[in-house]
């Protein structure tokens, strides 16, 4: 039995990007990049993250739709039916969705990007491995190094953070914080007993 994924279980990340709209041998295809390594996505409130190469090496396998919108009911292409593919080269992670011509939201859609209406995208996936640089200036950024695994690709009209991806890394930031100032008030309590 497959495991449901509920919208909670997910993050979210956004780009903007150049979709490529094309026809070969009578079908229609949209294409580029989902996700950019090494570019900064700032997340407000001197949060910030990044994704190194080779995040996807062990997500491509899973099983992978293109979505419009996040939503589930709008699938676009699937890479277990050969309709979405996706690699990872040194600039990110590419796909290429196949366009179901008798799907007119499909079609629709196609037709939205080929015209730069909508021309973003987004990616659903669970963190499997990060590293954290927490900044003298109290700023804090985050270099996701694995995803793991990936649940989606969206095209997007307004893509965005989610607001619980951004919580989370609010409330883990103010988590280090308050470890700080306490292992400071300890140290600080440790020389105030030392010379009384």
């Amino acid at each position: 039995m497959e495991k449901l994924i509920t919208p909670e279980m997910r993050t979210l990340r956004t780009i903007p990007t150049a979709f490529e709209t094309r026809e070969e041998d009578g079908a229609m295809h949209i294409s580029g990049y989902f996700a950019v390594f090494n570019s900064n996505y700032e997340m407000g409130d001197q949060m910030s993250e990044s994704i190194a190469p080779g995040a996807f090496r062990d997500a491509l396998g899973g099983d992978v739709r293109a979505l419009t919108n996040h939503d589930s009911t709008l699938v676009l292409g699937r890479n277990t039916a050969g309709t979405l593919q996706l690699r990872e080269d040194s600039h990110g992670l590419w796909g290429d969705i196949l366009i179901n011509p008798k799907d007119g939201d499909a079609v629709n859609l196609y037709e939205r990007v080929k015209r730069g209406d909508v021309s973003q995208c987004s990616f659903g996936f669970q963190i499997g491995a990060e590293e954290v640089d927490w900044k003298d200036d109290g700023s804090v950024h985050w270099t996701i190094t694995r995803v793991d695994p990936l649940y989606e690709v969206s095209v997007c009209t307004f893509p965005a953070y989610s607001e619980t991806g951004v919580a989370a890394r609010s409330a883990e930031r103010d988590a280090h914080k308050a470890r700080a100032a306490e292992a400071w008030k300890m140290r600080m309590k440790g020389v105030i007993e030392k010379w009384h």
